[in-house]
């Protein structure tokens, strides 16, 4: 029975600069072991975000990952630019965070696929 699983397909492993074609891959697979976390603020968050995501602006993430995340799980970073999603992505790798990616164009590039999005219609407490 073993063999079985050996033969089926096995979705892409982590890049430092993941599609989003690879994460849905991972999600569609059914992949536990990840995090996907937007470090735009609450506002845009709130507007449309990539489904399952968490909300950790930036400055909370950084204040709060080694008490939220473990260092070896894969997590998954997107923002409003690359450029943003990068520079996170390093601090959390300084940090010792070494299984991180940027979910490159962020949730445009999710919605442009025509992947599932998020909004937050009410306020949460």
């Amino acid at each position: 029975m073993l063999r079985f699983f050996n033969l089926l397909p096995k979705p892409s492993p982590l890049r430092p600069q993941s599609r989003v074609y690879d994460l849905k891959e991972r999600l569609d697979w059914g992949e536990p072991a990840l995090t996907i976390i937007d470090v735009r603020d609450r506002a845009d968050f709130n507007q449309s975000h990539i489904t399952g995501a968490i909300s950790m602006p930036t400055d909370s993430l950084l204040a709060m990952a080694a008490q939220c995340f473990e260092v070896t799980r894969d997590l998954y970073i997107y923002s409003n630019t690359d450029d943003e999603a990068t520079a996170v992505a390093e601090q959390l790798r300084q940090r010792g965070f070494s299984r991180v990616a940027i979910v490159r164009g962020g949730v445009a590039a999710w919605k442009a696929a025509g992947f599932p999005v998020e909004v937050v219609t009410a306020a949460v407490a």
